[in-house]
């Protein structure tokens, strides 16, 4: 990588080729390695005429850039005529469907500088009639990311090299979506989408410092929502994972009153249950995307996943309510979630089945009327035994935007074994399928069979970039501005493990072994204290902290401190 252009807060790095081969007589083949957002910067021989033809390739086919790519996969070609320019920038035409500015159907794409140049996403270049040969130097790559952005801010490693891969693809996938400045959908629109906007901040949070980029997005879906319900409150979800991870009240305040329009009150029945039209209009329900990952849902005016976001929204808004001061406004949230929790577990609960249904006036349980109030901790003690054991018994039968909470619910409830298997299962259902197609951002879909026109560079495909670091190396805010920690490691059947968490107190740093006895090494910033809830295996006595015991009670399969701990520890599970 070269010198860098910035226009805040993305900049253009220049990136030389890894591999520059001749693919035909007269056709130039030059690989960067990775795909991202760019475009070329040419430096010809003096003096050159030619006219010239170049193609840009997300996907490969036969040794060769593939000309008609499935999908939204991107290629397009230009044409070039050299009159002796010393540097030229050679980009792409623009695509008419992701610059549009004015449309009754979305809202504006989010455009990139235009002094840039068209972006678009590529690894390959194939270049015809260039004069003489193609040199490194008369070749670059003006790639754009995030200007802040720190690839020594996180890292990830185990025992398993096929997570390894997977955590490096989605950590780039993270970062190789920040070109437009506010996260998007991919490509195929650059549009902000508040569901994308979640779970791209997730895992930025576990790859980068940067929190910027994060309430860029938030404030640009202030003035361009979405129309569905469970999208529109995932701005809730936003502004708390702000919260938590920064502490900072003043950035809340400012938007605490616009965030109350998400919570949809006006929606809310008497009973407290929200209720969303079952058409497209102001207050649908998308469950999941693409519809045919819905396992067979049955949208209805009352549902379930629409009121476990709605009961979710309520206890989130309550701890900003309290965090501002607000003890009226938080008791108001905590009263409309407990009402609205009681008509949700008698309404919506099938206890013949021992499954929730997928809402009022329907019969259908699918997976997703279950794993949302699992994952979101909706479910009674008296009911966990008959959901999980659904939930979980089902499988990868949602997309990859459903997996991220799918896999929380298994995290959350000792299931790590099976949510590091189907992570890594040998199907086209899991994040390895992704990593042994080759690519090198995520994508849309599991595979093109379940979403025919999906595009290959979606960051809500990137889910385990937030998901490793959290649950397998087990490093959590547990109070704003990661003031405490949770350090809660799930192993699964990893031998060992060890991850590097940025947090604004400095770097977390956790690296375990999980053998005859669990022993975990932890250094933490200063400031920072920590709560510990380690594996417990049927044999162990107790644990020990740098050689001496330390008081601590076991519930279940863990070992819970009952003391924090700070600075550097080496924890012994015996």
């Amino acid at each position: 990588m070269c010198s860098a252009v910035f226009a805040a807060p993305v900049r253009l790095v220049e990136q030389t080729p890894v591999l520059i081969t001749n693919a035909a007589p007269g056709v130039i083949l030059v690989d960067f390695g990775q795909v991202a957002f760019g475009n070329l910067r040419l430096t010809p021989p003096a003096n050159s005429t030619n006219v010239m033809t170049i193609h840009f390739g997300e996907a490969f086919a036969a040794g060769r850039i593939n000309r008609q790519p499935p999908g939204s996969v991107r290629y397009a070609k230009t044409k070039v005529t050299l009159a002796g320019q010393n540097t030229m920038v050679v980009a792409p035409p623009a695509d008419k469907r992701n610059t549009e500015q004015i449309s009754a159907k979305h809202p504006p794409a989010v455009r990139t500088p235009p002094e840039w140049g068209v972006l678009t996403p590529f690894r390959w270049v194939e270049i015809e009639n260039w004069p003489g040969e193609l040199r490194p130097e008369n070749i670059s790559r003006q790639a754009a990311f995030a200007a802040a952005w720190d690839d020594n801010a996180a890292s990830f490693h185990c025992s398993n090299g096929v997570l390894d891969r997977i955590w490096e693809l989605c950590r780039y996938s993270i970062k190789a979506t920040t070109f437009a400045g506010v996260y998007v959908d991919g490509d195929r629109e650059r549009i902000a989408y508040e569901a994308d906007g979640y779970l791209t901040q997730l895992g930025q949070y576990y790859c980068d410092h940067d929190v910027q980029m994060a309430r860029d997005t938030f404030d640009r879906l202030l003035k361009h929502p979405h129309f569905s319900a469970d999208w529109v409150m995932h701005m809730v979800f936003i502004a708390h994972a702000d919260w938590m991870r920064t502490g900072d009240t003043a950035w809340l305040a400012a938007r605490y009153e616009a965030l109350k329009s998400k919570l949809m009150l006006d929606h809310v029945g008497p009973d407290g249950l929200l209720a969303v039209e079952v058409a497209q209009g102001n207050a649908d329900c998308i469950v999941d995307w693409p519809p045919t990952e819905r396992d067979h849902f049955v949208k209805t005016p009352v549902n379930t996943v629409i009121n476990a976001f709605h009961l979710r929204s309520l206890t989130l808004m309550a701890e900003l309510a309290r965090a501002l001061g607000k003890e009226a406004e938080a008791a108001d949230y905590e009263a409309k979630e407990r009402a609205a929790n009681a008509a949700f577990q008698e309404k919506l609960f099938d206890a013949a089945r021992g499954v929730y249904r997928d809402g009022v006036g329907t019969d259908h349980c699918s997976f997703h009327a279950s794993m949302f109030p699992l994952a979101f901790g909706l479910v009674p003690a008296e009911h966990h035994a008959s959901v999980t054991n659904f939930v979980f018994s089902r499988g990868m039968v949602c997309s990859v935007y459903a997996a991220q909470y799918f896999m929380e619910s298994l995290f959350q409830n000792g299931e790590d074994k099976l949510a590091l298997a189907l992570m890594t299962a040998p199907n086209d259902r899991s994040w390895r399928h992704m990593v042994e197609s080759g690519t090198t951002i995520t994508w849309e879909a599991w595979d093109q069979k379940y979403k025919p026109n999906q595009d290959w560079n979606h960051a809500w495909g990137a889910a385990p970039a937030n998901l490793l670091p959290r649950f397998v190396i087990g490093a959590q805010p547990l109070a704003p501005g990661w003031r405490r920690a949770l350090i809660r490691p799930c192993p699964g059947d990893l031998q060992f493990a060890d991850g590097k968490i940025p947090t604004p107190r400095g770097p977390v740093l956790v690296s375990w072994k999980n053998e005859a006895n669990f022993v975990l090494s932890l250094t933490l910033p200063e400031g920072m204290a920590a709560h510990l809830e380690l594996p417990a295996t049927e044999q162990s006595r107790g644990v020990l902290i740098n050689g001496d015991s330390v008081r601590a009670h076991r519930s279940g399969s863990r070992w819970i401190l009952d003391e924090d701990v700070s600075g550097k520890v080496i924890v012994n599970v015996e």
